[in-house]
């Protein structure tokens, strides 16, 4: 057990939900290892560098151990060591406008200056 399939340990530690999850984001190039892009059975060992983009966000980890079934998440973390790059702060919400009570519902014109204010699209 000096290796194993880059979907499955990613699955196993717990950075994707799924395991096709995982693969998917293999094959679509999101996942690299020690800076080359990697197929779903490529072979992970220890000592790898593994960098994949999870939810928006570039996660950069060093394989510590190897496994091969999803286990519980504080043994998980015992299987990589974490390099990843800290999350972007988050935006504070900006006002949202808000109506008196009483008012009624809002017209069209008024639903659709809520919805450009709140970043939503007309749909």
């Amino acid at each position: 057990m000096d290796s194993a399939r880059v979907d499955r340990w990613l699955w196993s530690v717990r950075l994707f939900k799924t395991r096709s999850a995982a693969a998917a984001a293999c094959r679509a190039g999101h996942v690299r290892m020690n800076g080359a892009r990697v197929k779903p059975a490529a072979a992970v060992r220890v000592g790898d560098t593994v960098q994949a983009r999870v939810a928006d966000r570039m996660r950069v980890v060093e394989v510590a151990r190897i496994i091969h079934t999803r286990v519980g998440a504080s043994v998980a973390a015992d299987c990589l060591v974490d390099h990843s790059p800290a999350p972007p702060p988050r935006q504070p919400w900006s006002q949202v406008a808000q109506r008196d009570r009483g008012s009624g519902r809002p017209s069209k014109r008024e639903r659709r200056q809520l919805d450009r204010s709140r970043g939503r699209r007309p749909g």
